[in-house]
């Protein structure tokens, strides 16, 4: 008799916390690729264990229980606690039952608070781990010699060796081959001692080396930390925006105030771009026609700067039995200076010497090291950190606002890197969260053969939504992937509570009671059964949000989005 009265309750709130992960298991891109295993796993242990709870649980009970009309003793110690619950919650809700019309402010105060206290949230990808390390991307000016950039490098490691008591080790590269930038580049590598071995976060010792970083002025160096979440294999810093345009001078000229507009930001810092017009270059133009005068060609002219600069071998000579290369190109000291070019002579057709100061006109002029394009326009990639307590949400918004103002009609703007992989995961997100609405509802009209009673079921959700965004606000976490996720699983676990009592209220209703009165008895009738499950969620939610274990930080805002929006549901949905 117990398993046919809550035979269709069991059904219903099992297929709907199972369609809940359907759009999670379906979902594209990273997000996908994260979640899919977690949802084919919940929404199978879901199905199994309604399968189990409808067989082999009546079965177990009837074999194991004791035949006995008496009650244990742990019965009668607690069943007066229970008696008198369930009478104080009676009086409260035939209390609550007279003003009904507080149902509707209510729900209209949830989703007050949904809307204008879910703005307030700040958003990233996902909470930054401590994973005890982090890396240093050091530049300096183009045309720095590699025996100059490797004495800044070291100065620089020395520093972290002597300063920096939590490292455990210091690994630098000058010049290494596995990222762009010439001999001007450097990468250094600091692990840390394990967090419970230290007094300071990554993220403190973090801010204090970017603090420390302008006193070397050699060059250019600031810390990046790892993301949580890292789909590229390349890391870098976690605001990434892409400024287009066909115009190459228009981007020459939009580059210099957008990086000064971000470096004045008080949400970014540590402002970058990978297009630089930092390249010393020499322009020679020949005076054609005085060289032709003179009897000179361009050939000899390009000739002579050939052997005189590029290094390249002309040839070999043997002596003592051993081979030598014979490279073609003056002096060092003889070339350092760019007037230096104006010393060298040329051979004209008549064998005369002719300097070639008398033929050329030299200019110095910078140009990029290298050209990038984004959907085939002509790019700039700016790349930026984030000031203290700030989120990678926070950087889009003030970064696309700089743009708004800086750039006119001509350019075109991306996302990049961790950006990118941001508003993706947000757009998949909250594309399966109102997905898995319109499952339920379709699911619970179906099972229920009406959409009125699919519709009171559904009112659940604000409640929880709410709940979960007050846990987020009061605790200060932020609104990510996992919080996300968290939302979505919540549609399922909170119409449970709606499901058992208007069931309930319907098998009253076909008893011949009225609809106001069936409602009552089965709210009560219900009560110890979604307090039980609403407990044992929150519960098992509960070591997620209190952080228990390694690497735990980003399944914070998981277990407070269950724990919250469970227990605030729960006092709401009795109501």
């Amino acid at each position: 008799e117990g398993s046919k009265e809550i035979y269709f309750a069991v059904i219903a709130t099992s297929i709907t916390l199972a369609v809940v992960f359907l759009p999670i298991i379906f979902l594209q891109g990273f997000t996908g690729r994260l979640f899919r295993e977690f949802g084919i796993v919940v929404a199978g242990a879901v199905l199994i264990s309604a399968f189990v709870s409808l067989t082999l649980t009546p079965v177990l009970n009837v074999y194991l229980s004791k035949k006995t009309h008496s009650h244990s003793w742990f019965y009668i110690k607690t069943e007066p606690f229970f008696t008198g619950m369930e009478n104080g919650y009676r009086r409260l809700l035939n209390t609550f039952m007279r003003v009904r019309y507080m149902a509707w402010v209510i729900m209209a105060a949830c989703f007050a608070i949904i809307f204008f206290l879910g703005k307030t949230l700040k958003s990233e990808l996902a909470p930054l781990e401590d994973k005890s390390g982090f890396r240093l991307a050091v530049s300096a000016p183009e045309g720095t010699s590699y025996d100059a950039m490797d004495k800044y490098m070291d100065k620089l490691t020395n520093f972290f060796i002597d300063s920096l008591p939590e490292k455990r080790y210091v690994t630098s590269m000058t010049a290494p081959g596995f990222i762009s930038g010439g001999a001007n580049s450097g990468f250094i590598r600091i692990a840390l001692v394990e967090p419970s071995e230290r007094k300071k976060s990554q993220q403190e010792i973090v801010a204090w080396v970017n603090k420390n970083m302008p006193r070397f002025n050699d060059g250019r160096a600031f810390a990046i930390q790892e993301q949580t979440i890292q789909v590229n294999r390349r890391s870098g810093q976690p605001v990434q925006f892409v400024i287009q345009n066909t115009d190459n001078e228009k981007l020459k000229q939009a580059l210099p105030r957008m990086l000064q507009a971000v470096n004045n930001s008080k949400i970014l810092q540590n402002a970058d771009a990978d297009l630089k017009f930092n390249k010393p270059e020499l322009r020679i133009s020949i005076d054609r026609m005085k060289a032709s005068e003179l009897g000179v060609s361009v050939q000899n002219i390009s000739q002579v700067l050939q052997m005189a600069l590029s290094n390249q071998q002309m040839g070999y000579f043997t002596k003592d039995g051993k081979q030598y290369s014979v490279i073609g190109q003056v002096e060092r000291i003889n070339r350092d200076d760019p007037n230096d070019l104006k010393k060298l002579y040329v051979t004209n057709s008549k064998g005369q010497s002719i300097s070639l100061n008398n033929l050329v006109t030299i200019a110095e002029d910078v140009t990029p090291p290298t050209l990038f394009h984004f959907n085939r326009y002509r790019s700039a990639t700016l790349s930026a950190g984030l000031e203290d307590g700030m989120t990678v949400g926070d950087g889009i918004k003030e970064i696309q606002a700089i743009a708004d103002t800086v750039l006119d009609e001509s350019f075109h703007t991306s996302l990049a890197g961790a950006s990118r992989d941001y508003a993706e995961s947000s757009g998949n997100t909250y594309f399966a969260f109102f997905l898995a609405l319109v499952l339920i509802f379709l699911v619970l009209a179906a099972q229920f053969e009406s959409f009125v009673d699919p519709f009171t079921i559904m009112f659940t959700v604000p409640l929880a939504l709410a709940g979960a965004v007050i846990s987020l606000s009061i605790f200060g976490q932020t609104l990510n992937i996992f919080s996300q996720i968290g939302m979505i699983m919540l549609i399922g676990l909170v119409t449970k509570n709606g499901i058992l009592i208007v069931e309930f209220a319907n098998q009253k209703q076909l008893q011949g009671i009225k609809k106001f009165q069936a409602v009552k008895e089965a709210a009560v009738a219900r009560f110890r059964p979604i307090l039980m499950t609403s407990l044992a969620m929150s519960l098992g939610a509960l070591p997620l949000a209190l952080s228990l274990g390694d690497a735990a930080t980003s399944r914070i805002p998981l277990g407070i989005v269950i724990v919250g929006g469970v227990m605030f549901s729960l006092v709401l949905t009795l109501f």
